[in-house]
């Protein structure tokens, strides 16, 4: 989606846009497929809607008559043997003692008021001295791993929750103030009818832009006037020549292609580490599911899901086709043998911990597992300061930019924003409109 969003850009001040793609489709993480007979996302389902830029581009290309709210956010924690509601929090801080003390969920410690360090460090580090490692645990933990499906413990404060960091020194008095204000700004969330994987198809079809599948870039190289980009295998190489170049991929093969021409940022990106993933999508008919949006899991429990989402519950549009939908997820950074399960398998596993946690479930009429292998970056402690060595080394290059999920952050809006940064540096720099 940043590759896409800068073609948008791009194409939209009037430039001329290729977007090579290596795969055979476009769209990145969002997809649709079918799932007993329904159309669904079976990858990211929904856009953070207080960030302006995923609802702005989705208006932009003609889908806003689609945009709908979630029907229920009401999530629950499936912890110590049973589902408990989630009490109010900002990213897992808790925003009502009261609350999380009624709900069973974890023990907080006697918080520590201490002040903000100015230098990076781990989520688990910063939470766990000042309110205890049960509340990281089984709170902040779950969160993290829907989102980057990594660990806290080696997660940047900085560059992941920012929002606990800004709470300050007294983070459960702030927690408090910031939820009162969130919950008066609208809804959280948007999706689409019929799935918000519907808006790659969207933006690929603005005039100006030309989408060419199975199109790997090997190498780009500077030439006196713009860019030359190598396409396709080895046994068959084209050459492309373009004014500028902006690469819109994952920091490994951003590593490779930068090496020559911004060789400090290929080291700094070299460093980005991946997690692989699965989404399974169970459609059941007859089934009774708690009411919802769905389930976290903390990992401390050992389960084999680490997130559970009751589509048919939280989407009307999915409910209305009179079917129980579910999503889970599993995976996390460094559970390598996990994925290597096949489809069958994990199907099973993510099934019995469904059953543990909703209650008797008939068997699926239909099920679809999607990995999502190397899809999440990693952003370690130190993530931001390795980001700002990428951006100065990129600078230094002129009619070249760089955008996507290794940089400042993975949800949809914030893909759609970098591509449209690295946009607008091109077109104000001159080049393309020369």
């Amino acid at each position: 989606m940043a590759g896409l969003a800068a073609a948008h850009e791009l194409a939209s001040s009037g430039a001329q846009v290729v977007v090579l793609e290596g795969s055979d489709r476009i769209g990145g993480k969002l997809r649709l497929g079918e799932v007993g007979g329904l159309t669904l996302d079976l990858g990211a389902e929904s856009v953070l809607a207080r960030r302006p830029e995923g609802l702005d581009l989705i208006r932009a290309v003609g889908l806003d008559d689609r945009v709908v709210h979630p029907e229920t956010i009401t999530a629950s924690i499936w912890t110590h043997g049973a589902l408990r509601a989630m009490p109010p929090t900002v990213m897992g801080i808790p925003a009502d003692a009261a609350a999380l003390a009624a709900s069973g969920i974890a023990e907080m410690s006697a918080p520590r008021i201490l002040p903000v360090p100015d230098e990076d460090v781990s989520v688990a580090e910063f939470v766990t001295e000042r309110l205890g490692r049960d509340v990281l645990d089984r709170l902040v933990e779950p969160l993290l791993g829907g989102v980057y499906a990594g660990h806290t413990d080696q997660l940047s404060l900085r560059a992941t929750t920012p929002q606990i960091a800004a709470l300050g020194e007294d983070l459960l008095t702030a927690a408090t103030a910031t939820r009162a204000a969130a919950t008066a700004s609208g809804p959280v969330f948007a999706g689409l009818v019929g799935g918000v994987a519907q808006l790659p198809e969207a933006v690929a079809a603005t005039d100006g832009i030309e989408v060419r599948l199975d199109a790997t870039v090997r190498a780009i190289t500077r030439t006196s006037d713009g860019w030359r980009l190598t396409v396709g295998p080895t046994t068959d190489v084209e050459v492309v020549d373009v004014d500028a170049v902006v690469v819109a991929t994952p920091a490994p093969a951003a590593a490779r292609l930068l090496a020559e021409e911004a060789p400090e940022a290929a080291f700094a990106l070299a460093a980005v580490d991946y997690a692989s993933m699965a989404i399974i999508t169970y459609v059941f008919d007859d089934a009774v599911v708690p009411e919802g949006s769905g389930l976290l899991v903390p990992p401390v429990d050992g389960t084999f899901i680490k997130a559970a989402t009751v589509s048919s519950n939280k989407w009307g549009w999915v409910g209305d086709s009179g079917r129980t939908v579910v999503r889970t997820s599993v995976g996390r950074a460094g559970e390598t043998t996990l994925l290597q399960h096949d489809d069958a398998a994990l199907t099973a596993r993510a099934l019995a911990d469904l059953r543990s946690a909703l209650g008797v479930l008939p068997e699926p009429a239909d099920s679809v597992v999607q990995r999502w292998g190397g899809g999440l970056p990693q952003y370690d402690v130190g993530h931001l300061e390795r980001v700002e060595i990428v951006e100065r080394s990129v600078a230094g290059v002129r009619d070249l930019e760089v955008c996507g999920a290794a940089y400042r952050g993975v949800g949809i809006p914030a893909v759609i924003a970098s591509g449209r940064a690295a946009a607008r540096r091109l077109l104000d720099a001159g080049t393309l409109g020369a």
